[in-house]
Protein backbone atom coordinates (compact mmCIF):
# COMPACT_ATOMS: atom_id res chain seq x y z
CA UNK A 1 0.00 0.00 0.00
CA UNK A 2 3.14 2.53 -0.12
CA UNK A 3 2.73 5.81 -2.06
CA UNK A 4 -1.23 6.20 -0.88
CA UNK A 5 -0.12 9.58 0.39
CA UNK A 6 0.98 10.64 -2.73
CA UNK A 7 0.06 10.95 -6.50
CA UNK A 8 1.56 8.00 -7.48
CA UNK A 9 0.24 4.90 -9.51
CA UNK A 10 -0.42 2.65 -6.29
CA UNK A 11 -3.03 5.94 -5.09
CA UNK A 12 -5.07 5.88 -8.39
CA UNK A 13 -5.11 1.84 -8.89
CA UNK A 14 -6.38 2.04 -5.33
CA UNK A 15 -9.35 4.80 -5.91
CA UNK A 16 -10.41 3.01 -9.64
CA UNK A 17 -10.85 -0.43 -7.97
CA UNK A 18 -12.91 1.35 -4.89
CA UNK A 19 -14.64 3.44 -7.77
CA UNK A 20 -15.74 0.05 -9.68
CA UNK A 21 -17.01 -1.30 -6.07
CA UNK A 22 -19.07 1.92 -5.49
CA UNK A 23 -20.55 1.38 -8.58
CA UNK A 24 -21.35 -2.32 -8.42
CA UNK A 25 -24.73 -0.62 -6.76
CA UNK A 26 -26.21 3.00 -6.76
CA UNK A 27 -27.91 2.70 -3.50
CA UNK A 28 -27.30 4.76 -0.87
CA UNK A 29 -26.39 2.48 1.88
CA UNK A 30 -23.81 0.69 -0.45
CA UNK A 31 -22.27 3.61 -1.29
CA UNK A 32 -21.79 4.68 2.02
CA UNK A 33 -20.64 1.24 2.95
CA UNK A 34 -17.76 1.20 0.53
CA UNK A 35 -16.75 4.11 1.02
CA UNK A 36 -16.28 4.04 4.96
CA UNK A 37 -14.79 0.44 4.10
CA UNK A 38 -12.27 1.77 1.56
CA UNK A 39 -11.28 5.34 4.00
CA UNK A 40 -10.48 2.57 6.61
CA UNK A 41 -8.27 0.30 4.64
CA UNK A 42 -6.38 3.64 3.25
CA UNK A 43 -6.42 5.16 6.60
CA UNK A 44 -4.84 1.59 7.94
CA UNK A 45 -2.18 1.44 5.17
CA UNK A 46 -1.14 4.74 6.04
CA UNK A 47 -0.17 4.15 9.92
CA UNK A 48 2.71 1.94 10.61
CA UNK A 49 1.29 0.57 13.47
CA UNK A 50 -2.65 0.52 14.69
CA UNK A 51 -1.84 1.55 18.01
CA UNK A 52 -0.31 5.11 15.91
CA UNK A 53 -4.13 5.51 15.22
CA UNK A 54 -5.31 6.00 18.52
CA UNK A 55 -5.26 9.94 19.26
CA UNK A 56 -6.77 10.38 15.72
CA UNK A 57 -9.62 7.97 16.66
CA UNK A 58 -9.83 9.62 20.37
CA UNK A 59 -9.69 13.16 18.23
CA UNK A 60 -12.89 11.99 16.40
CA UNK A 61 -14.83 10.55 19.49
CA UNK A 62 -14.36 13.15 20.89
CA UNK A 63 -15.89 15.65 18.63
CA UNK A 64 -18.72 13.05 17.83
CA UNK A 65 -19.80 13.25 21.30
CA UNK A 66 -19.42 16.90 21.96
CA UNK A 67 -21.60 17.60 18.41
CA UNK A 68 -23.80 15.22 19.68
CA UNK A 69 -24.60 16.84 22.81
CA UNK A 70 -24.58 20.22 21.10
CA UNK A 71 -27.26 18.93 18.96
CA UNK A 72 -29.09 18.07 22.02
CA UNK A 73 -29.32 21.12 23.17
CA UNK A 74 -27.20 20.78 26.35
CA UNK A 75 -26.20 24.03 27.70
CA UNK A 76 -22.41 25.70 26.15
CA UNK A 77 -22.13 22.21 24.70
CA UNK A 78 -21.04 23.76 21.57
CA UNK A 79 -18.69 26.04 22.85
CA UNK A 80 -17.24 23.56 25.10
CA UNK A 81 -16.89 21.36 22.32
CA UNK A 82 -14.94 23.63 19.45
CA UNK A 83 -12.71 25.01 22.86
CA UNK A 84 -12.06 21.08 23.08
CA UNK A 85 -11.31 20.84 19.42
CA UNK A 86 -8.84 23.73 18.96
CA UNK A 87 -6.76 22.97 22.24
CA UNK A 88 -6.90 18.85 21.66
CA UNK A 89 -5.53 20.02 17.26
CA UNK A 90 -3.16 22.32 18.80
CA UNK A 91 -1.86 19.34 21.38
CA UNK A 92 -1.99 16.22 19.14
CA UNK A 93 0.30 18.78 16.03
CA UNK A 94 2.52 20.13 19.22
CA UNK A 95 2.48 23.39 18.74
CA UNK A 96 5.27 25.56 20.11
CA UNK A 97 2.98 27.84 22.15
CA UNK A 98 2.60 24.68 24.33
CA UNK A 99 4.72 23.12 26.94
CA UNK A 100 6.55 20.47 25.64
CA UNK A 101 6.08 17.89 28.85
CA UNK A 102 2.91 18.00 27.82
CA UNK A 103 2.79 16.44 25.06
CA UNK A 104 2.77 12.31 24.02
CA UNK A 105 5.59 10.85 24.11
CA UNK A 106 4.75 7.48 22.23
CA UNK A 107 4.64 7.76 17.81
CA UNK A 108 1.08 8.63 16.59
CA UNK A 109 -0.15 9.39 13.22
CA UNK A 110 -1.72 12.48 12.56
CA UNK A 111 -1.65 12.73 9.00
CA UNK A 112 -5.23 13.95 7.77
CA UNK A 113 -5.56 15.43 10.94
CA UNK A 114 -5.76 18.86 9.69
CA UNK A 115 -8.34 18.44 7.38
CA UNK A 116 -10.50 16.47 9.57
CA UNK A 117 -10.50 19.08 11.82
CA UNK A 118 -12.04 21.58 9.90
CA UNK A 119 -14.75 18.53 9.26
CA UNK A 120 -15.52 18.32 12.27
CA UNK A 121 -15.18 21.67 13.71
CA UNK A 122 -17.98 22.18 11.15
CA UNK A 123 -20.14 20.16 12.47
CA UNK A 124 -19.68 21.44 16.09
CA UNK A 125 -20.29 25.08 14.89
CA UNK A 126 -23.25 24.17 12.98
CA UNK A 127 -24.37 21.63 15.25
CA UNK A 128 -27.85 22.92 16.49
CA UNK A 129 -29.04 23.35 12.44
CA UNK A 130 -32.27 20.94 11.66
CA UNK A 131 -31.07 19.15 8.64
CA UNK A 132 -28.21 17.88 11.09
CA UNK A 133 -30.60 16.14 13.49
CA UNK A 134 -31.80 13.34 11.16
CA UNK A 135 -28.75 13.43 8.69
CA UNK A 136 -25.70 13.23 11.29
CA UNK A 137 -25.30 9.74 12.37
CA UNK A 138 -21.99 8.10 13.28
CA UNK A 139 -21.68 6.40 9.73
CA UNK A 140 -22.29 9.02 8.19
CA UNK A 141 -19.81 10.87 10.53
CA UNK A 142 -17.22 8.52 9.86
CA UNK A 143 -17.94 8.37 5.98
CA UNK A 144 -17.42 12.22 6.20
CA UNK A 145 -14.49 12.46 8.10
CA UNK A 146 -12.77 9.92 7.15
CA UNK A 147 -12.90 9.89 3.39
CA UNK A 148 -10.52 9.17 1.70
CA UNK A 149 -10.17 11.41 -0.93
CA UNK A 150 -10.30 14.54 1.11
CA UNK A 151 -8.32 12.57 4.29
CA UNK A 152 -4.91 14.26 3.26
CA UNK A 153 -4.81 17.33 1.49
CA UNK A 154 -8.62 18.49 0.90
CA UNK A 155 -10.35 19.94 -0.42
CA UNK A 156 -12.70 21.09 2.13
CA UNK A 157 -16.24 19.83 1.89
CA UNK A 158 -18.93 21.04 3.55
CA UNK A 159 -21.11 18.14 5.36
CA UNK A 160 -24.41 19.17 3.88
CA UNK A 161 -23.09 18.95 0.59
CA UNK A 162 -21.52 15.69 1.01
CA UNK A 163 -24.49 14.25 2.98
CA UNK A 164 -26.45 15.41 0.04
CA UNK A 165 -24.68 13.37 -2.59
CA UNK A 166 -24.13 10.03 -0.72
CA UNK A 167 -27.87 9.90 0.71
CA UNK A 168 -29.01 10.15 -3.15
CA UNK A 169 -29.09 6.91 -5.47
CA UNK A 170 -25.62 7.56 -8.02
CA UNK A 171 -26.59 9.03 -11.66
CA UNK A 172 -25.08 6.12 -14.02
CA UNK A 173 -22.16 6.65 -15.51
CA UNK A 174 -21.39 7.32 -19.23
CA UNK A 175 -18.52 7.01 -21.37
CA UNK A 176 -18.19 10.68 -21.44
CA UNK A 177 -18.03 11.34 -17.48
CA UNK A 178 -15.71 8.25 -17.00
CA UNK A 179 -13.80 9.71 -20.24
CA UNK A 180 -13.37 13.18 -18.60
CA UNK A 181 -12.15 11.82 -15.25
CA UNK A 182 -9.45 9.80 -16.57
CA UNK A 183 -8.18 12.68 -18.25
CA UNK A 184 -8.31 14.58 -14.92
CA UNK A 185 -6.33 12.14 -13.66
CA UNK A 186 -3.68 11.70 -16.52
CA UNK A 187 -3.20 16.47 -15.93
CA UNK A 188 -2.91 15.64 -12.07
CA UNK A 189 -0.12 12.31 -12.38
CA UNK A 190 1.64 14.70 -15.05
CA UNK A 191 1.61 17.86 -13.10
CA UNK A 192 2.91 16.22 -9.82
CA UNK A 193 5.24 13.55 -11.28
CA UNK A 194 6.54 15.52 -14.28
CA UNK A 195 6.08 19.16 -13.86
CA UNK A 196 6.40 19.32 -10.03
CA UNK A 197 9.71 17.25 -10.22
CA UNK A 198 11.11 19.71 -12.51
CA UNK A 199 10.29 22.78 -10.79
CA UNK A 200 11.45 21.04 -7.66
CA UNK A 201 14.62 20.34 -9.15
CA UNK A 202 15.43 24.22 -10.55
CA UNK A 203 14.58 25.05 -7.07
CA UNK A 204 17.11 23.43 -5.38
CA UNK A 205 19.76 24.00 -8.00
CA UNK A 206 19.15 27.69 -7.45
CA UNK A 207 19.87 27.54 -3.87
CA UNK A 208 22.90 25.15 -4.42
CA UNK A 209 24.24 27.81 -6.66
CA UNK A 210 23.12 31.07 -3.91
CA UNK A 211 26.25 28.90 -2.09
CA UNK A 212 28.64 28.44 -4.70
CA UNK A 213 28.74 31.26 -6.49
CA UNK A 214 30.21 34.82 -6.20
CA UNK A 215 29.15 36.58 -8.95
CA UNK A 216 26.53 39.28 -7.29
CA UNK A 217 25.01 38.98 -10.56
CA UNK A 218 24.79 35.24 -10.61
CA UNK A 219 22.96 36.04 -7.16
CA UNK A 220 20.47 37.29 -8.43
CA UNK A 221 19.00 35.64 -11.01
CA UNK A 222 19.30 32.57 -8.47
CA UNK A 223 17.34 34.39 -5.65
CA UNK A 224 14.61 34.88 -8.30
CA UNK A 225 14.75 31.63 -9.40
CA UNK A 226 14.51 30.28 -5.83
CA UNK A 227 11.29 32.04 -4.94
CA UNK A 228 10.07 32.26 -8.24
CA UNK A 229 9.72 28.36 -9.36
CA UNK A 230 8.40 27.40 -5.68
CA UNK A 231 4.94 29.02 -6.54
CA UNK A 232 4.93 27.34 -9.48
CA UNK A 233 5.81 23.76 -8.04
CA UNK A 234 4.20 23.96 -5.08
CA UNK A 235 0.91 24.51 -7.65
CA UNK A 236 1.17 21.84 -10.04
CA UNK A 237 2.14 19.54 -6.72
CA UNK A 238 -0.53 20.32 -4.93
CA UNK A 239 -3.54 21.06 -7.61
CA UNK A 240 -2.53 17.89 -9.32
CA UNK A 241 -3.04 15.49 -6.37
CA UNK A 242 -6.56 17.60 -5.96
CA UNK A 243 -7.20 16.67 -9.77
CA UNK A 244 -6.70 13.15 -9.14
CA UNK A 245 -9.06 12.69 -5.97
CA UNK A 246 -11.40 15.42 -7.37
CA UNK A 247 -11.46 12.47 -10.29
CA UNK A 248 -11.97 9.31 -8.45
CA UNK A 249 -14.40 10.96 -5.75
CA UNK A 250 -16.30 11.77 -9.52
CA UNK A 251 -16.28 7.78 -10.12
CA UNK A 252 -17.65 7.02 -7.39
CA UNK A 253 -20.28 9.47 -7.45
CA UNK A 254 -19.00 12.50 -5.62
CA UNK A 255 -18.56 15.94 -6.33
CA UNK A 256 -15.97 17.49 -4.51
CA UNK A 257 -15.59 21.19 -4.39
CA UNK A 258 -12.48 23.04 -6.82
CA UNK A 259 -10.04 24.23 -5.01
CA UNK A 260 -8.27 26.25 -7.83
CA UNK A 261 -9.51 28.34 -10.24
CA UNK A 262 -6.28 29.68 -12.33
CA UNK A 263 -4.96 31.14 -8.79
CA UNK A 264 -1.78 33.14 -10.93
CA UNK A 265 -4.16 35.01 -13.29
CA UNK A 266 -4.91 37.37 -9.69
CA UNK A 267 -4.89 40.62 -9.39
CA UNK A 268 -4.69 41.21 -6.45
CA UNK A 269 -4.26 39.70 -3.29
CA UNK A 270 -7.71 38.90 -2.10
CA UNK A 271 -8.26 37.50 -5.49
CA UNK A 272 -5.23 35.48 -5.22
CA UNK A 273 -7.23 33.81 -2.64
CA UNK A 274 -10.34 33.54 -3.98
CA UNK A 275 -8.45 31.26 -6.48
CA UNK A 276 -5.98 29.53 -4.82
CA UNK A 277 -6.81 26.54 -1.98
CA UNK A 278 -10.49 28.18 -2.20
CA UNK A 279 -11.81 25.48 0.34
CA UNK A 280 -9.51 26.56 2.56
CA UNK A 281 -10.47 30.36 2.68
CA UNK A 282 -13.60 30.06 1.71
CA UNK A 283 -13.75 28.09 5.22
CA UNK A 284 -12.06 31.21 7.03
CA UNK A 285 -13.99 33.37 5.55
CA UNK A 286 -17.23 31.80 6.87
CA UNK A 287 -16.05 31.22 10.41
CA UNK A 288 -13.84 33.44 11.30
CA UNK A 289 -14.06 36.33 8.66
CA UNK A 290 -18.03 37.09 8.66
CA UNK A 291 -18.53 36.40 12.67
CA UNK A 292 -15.68 38.49 13.59
CA UNK A 293 -16.74 41.32 11.21
CA UNK A 294 -20.30 41.32 12.37
CA UNK A 295 -19.70 40.95 16.11
CA UNK A 296 -17.28 44.09 15.80
CA UNK A 297 -19.92 46.05 14.07
CA UNK A 298 -22.64 44.95 16.72
CA UNK A 299 -20.16 46.09 19.43
CA UNK A 300 -19.26 49.21 17.65
CA UNK A 301 -22.16 50.29 15.19
CA UNK A 302 -20.09 52.79 13.14
CA UNK A 303 -20.62 52.94 9.58
CA UNK A 304 -17.34 55.00 9.59
CA UNK A 305 -15.35 52.05 10.84
CA UNK A 306 -16.88 49.29 9.18
CA UNK A 307 -13.96 49.23 6.39
CA UNK A 308 -10.96 49.33 8.98
CA UNK A 309 -13.13 46.57 10.65
CA UNK A 310 -13.07 44.31 7.57
CA UNK A 311 -9.15 45.38 7.24
CA UNK A 312 -8.78 44.31 10.80
CA UNK A 313 -10.61 40.80 10.19
CA UNK A 314 -9.21 40.29 6.82
CA UNK A 315 -5.69 40.26 8.77
CA UNK A 316 -6.79 38.26 11.47
CA UNK A 317 -8.25 35.51 8.98
CA UNK A 318 -5.43 35.01 6.83
CA UNK A 319 -2.88 35.37 9.36
CA UNK A 320 -4.89 32.18 10.72
CA UNK A 321 -4.23 30.58 7.56
CA UNK A 322 0.04 30.62 8.43
CA UNK A 323 -1.21 29.36 11.71
CA UNK A 324 -2.53 26.34 10.42
CA UNK A 325 -0.22 25.39 8.18
CA UNK A 326 2.47 24.65 10.94
CA UNK A 327 3.57 24.88 14.50
CA UNK A 328 6.52 27.10 14.09
CA UNK A 329 7.60 30.37 14.49
CA UNK A 330 8.17 30.10 10.65
CA UNK A 331 4.64 29.57 9.90
CA UNK A 332 4.05 32.64 12.26
CA UNK A 333 5.33 35.17 9.99
CA UNK A 334 4.10 33.37 7.00
CA UNK A 335 0.64 34.47 8.45
CA UNK A 336 1.76 37.68 9.28
CA UNK A 337 2.41 38.09 5.11
CA UNK A 338 -0.33 36.48 3.74
CA UNK A 339 -2.88 38.71 6.73
CA UNK A 340 -0.41 41.58 5.78
CA UNK A 341 -0.68 41.35 2.04
CA UNK A 342 -4.82 41.05 2.12
CA UNK A 343 -5.20 43.98 4.66
CA UNK A 344 -2.70 45.93 2.77
CA UNK A 345 -4.59 45.26 -0.84
CA UNK A 346 -8.07 45.90 1.11
CA UNK A 347 -6.47 49.23 2.27
CA UNK A 348 -5.57 50.15 -1.15
CA UNK A 349 -8.77 49.15 -2.89
CA UNK A 350 -10.91 51.24 0.15
CA UNK A 351 -8.25 54.17 -0.40
CA UNK A 352 -8.99 54.66 -4.28
CA UNK A 353 -12.52 53.85 -4.29
CA UNK A 354 -12.64 56.70 -1.63
CA UNK A 355 -10.25 58.98 -3.36
CA UNK A 356 -11.35 58.25 -7.03
CA UNK A 357 -15.10 56.97 -6.62
CA UNK A 358 -16.15 53.25 -7.05
CA UNK A 359 -16.62 53.68 -10.88
CA UNK A 360 -13.60 55.16 -11.44
CA UNK A 361 -11.59 52.66 -9.64
CA UNK A 362 -13.11 49.77 -11.29
CA UNK A 363 -11.98 51.54 -14.71
CA UNK A 364 -8.51 52.12 -13.70
CA UNK A 365 -8.58 48.13 -12.40
CA UNK A 366 -9.84 47.11 -15.84
CA UNK A 367 -6.83 48.79 -17.66
CA UNK A 368 -4.71 46.42 -18.92
CA UNK A 369 -1.22 47.88 -18.07
CA UNK A 370 -2.70 48.04 -14.43
CA UNK A 371 -3.83 44.71 -14.44
CA UNK A 372 -0.56 43.29 -15.45
CA UNK A 373 1.46 45.41 -12.99
CA UNK A 374 -1.16 44.57 -9.85
CA UNK A 375 -0.62 40.62 -11.55
CA UNK A 376 3.00 40.54 -11.24
CA UNK A 377 2.86 42.43 -7.55
CA UNK A 378 0.63 39.14 -6.53
CA UNK A 379 2.55 36.48 -7.56
CA UNK A 380 5.98 37.84 -6.24
CA UNK A 381 4.68 38.94 -3.19
CA UNK A 382 3.38 35.54 -2.72
CA UNK A 383 6.54 33.86 -4.00
CA UNK A 384 7.92 35.49 -1.24
CA UNK A 385 5.87 34.97 1.21
CA UNK A 386 6.52 31.01 0.57
CA UNK A 387 10.00 31.25 1.47
CA UNK A 388 8.49 31.01 5.50
CA UNK A 389 6.30 28.34 3.98
CA UNK A 390 8.85 26.07 2.73
CA UNK A 391 12.04 27.03 4.32
CA UNK A 392 13.17 26.85 8.32
CA UNK A 393 14.98 29.69 9.40
CA UNK A 394 18.87 28.24 8.84
CA UNK A 395 17.85 27.77 5.18
CA UNK A 396 16.05 31.58 4.94
CA UNK A 397 19.36 32.99 6.87
CA UNK A 398 21.31 31.02 4.05
CA UNK A 399 19.04 32.20 1.01
CA UNK A 400 19.45 35.99 1.98
CA UNK A 401 22.90 35.56 3.18
CA UNK A 402 23.66 34.20 -0.39
CA UNK A 403 22.03 37.42 -1.83
CA UNK A 404 23.72 39.65 0.18
CA UNK A 405 24.37 43.34 -0.75
CA UNK A 406 21.11 44.02 -1.82
CA UNK A 407 20.93 41.49 -4.24
CA UNK A 408 17.78 39.75 -3.01
CA UNK A 409 15.80 43.31 -3.34
CA UNK A 410 17.25 43.30 -6.92
CA UNK A 411 16.15 39.93 -7.30
CA UNK A 412 12.74 40.45 -6.39
CA UNK A 413 12.45 43.49 -8.44
CA UNK A 414 13.65 41.14 -11.12
CA UNK A 415 10.86 38.33 -10.17
CA UNK A 416 8.21 40.95 -10.39
CA UNK A 417 9.04 42.57 -14.03
CA UNK A 418 9.15 38.69 -15.38
CA UNK A 419 6.30 37.84 -13.80
CA UNK A 420 4.32 40.87 -15.08
CA UNK A 421 5.28 40.17 -18.63
CA UNK A 422 5.62 36.83 -18.50
CA UNK A 423 1.40 36.29 -16.80
CA UNK A 424 0.42 38.85 -19.06
CA UNK A 425 1.55 37.11 -22.21
CA UNK A 426 0.24 33.67 -20.87
CA UNK A 427 -3.23 35.46 -20.04
CA UNK A 428 -3.14 36.74 -23.58
CA UNK A 429 -2.39 33.82 -24.86
CA UNK A 430 -5.68 31.86 -22.99
CA UNK A 431 -7.97 34.48 -23.66
CA UNK A 432 -7.00 34.39 -27.35
CA UNK A 433 -7.46 31.11 -27.28
CA UNK A 434 -11.56 31.02 -25.67
CA UNK A 435 -11.94 34.03 -27.77
CA UNK A 436 -11.47 31.91 -31.21
CA UNK A 437 -14.12 29.63 -31.13
CA UNK A 438 -12.50 27.15 -34.07
CA UNK A 439 -9.34 27.09 -32.45
CA UNK A 440 -11.74 26.36 -29.05
CA UNK A 441 -13.49 23.45 -31.04
CA UNK A 442 -10.60 21.97 -32.19
CA UNK A 443 -8.98 22.18 -28.65
CA UNK A 444 -11.97 20.82 -26.80
CA UNK A 445 -12.54 17.91 -29.72
CA UNK A 446 -12.31 14.54 -28.30
CA UNK A 447 -9.77 13.41 -31.12
CA UNK A 448 -7.05 16.50 -29.79
CA UNK A 449 -8.50 15.52 -26.13
CA UNK A 450 -7.48 11.72 -26.87
CA UNK A 451 -4.28 12.35 -28.19
CA UNK A 452 -2.97 14.99 -25.46
CA UNK A 453 -4.19 12.89 -23.15
CA UNK A 454 -2.18 10.12 -24.48
CA UNK A 455 1.06 11.95 -25.28
CA UNK A 456 0.54 13.15 -21.10
CA UNK A 457 0.46 9.48 -19.81
CA UNK A 458 3.25 8.32 -21.89
CA UNK A 459 5.66 11.16 -21.04
CA UNK A 460 4.96 10.71 -17.28
CA UNK A 461 5.51 7.04 -16.85
CA UNK A 462 8.64 7.28 -19.11
CA UNK A 463 10.19 10.28 -16.73
CA UNK A 464 9.39 8.18 -14.10
CA UNK A 465 10.51 4.89 -15.11
CA UNK A 466 14.00 6.84 -16.32
CA UNK A 467 14.41 8.58 -12.88
CA UNK A 468 13.37 5.11 -10.91
CA UNK A 469 12.40 7.97 -8.39
CA UNK A 470 9.17 7.51 -6.19
CA UNK A 471 6.16 9.99 -6.42
CA UNK A 472 7.09 13.11 -4.86
CA UNK A 473 5.02 13.62 -1.75
CA UNK A 474 2.04 15.92 -1.76
CA UNK A 475 3.24 18.98 -0.17
CA UNK A 476 -0.28 19.99 1.96
CA UNK A 477 -0.04 16.25 3.54
CA UNK A 478 2.09 17.65 6.12
CA UNK A 479 -0.82 19.74 7.29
Amino acid sequence: MSGLDSASVPLILFGLIAAVIANLSRAPAWRSGVLIAVSAIFLVALAPRLLDLLPLLGFLVMGYVGIDAARRGVPWARLVTVLLLIVAFAWLKRYSFLPEASFLAIPYVTLGLSYIFFRVLHLAIEARRPAFATALRPASYVAYTLNFTTLISGPIQRFDDFHGQLADTAPRLDVATIGAQLERIAIGFFKVNVLGLLLSMIQLDAFAELARSEVASTHVFAFARLIGSYPFFLYCNFSGYIDIVIAIACLMGLRLPENFNRPFSATSFLDFWNRWHITLSGWLKSYVYNPLLIALMRRFPSPALEQVFGIACFFVTFFLIGIWHGRTSEFAVFGVLQGGGVAVNKAWQVFLSNRLGRKPYRALAAQPVYAMCARGLTFSWFALSLLWFWASWTQIGQAFAGAAGGSWLIAIALLWLIATVGLALWETVFQASRASPHLYIVLRHPATRTAFVTLLSIASFLFVAVLSQPAPGIVYRTF
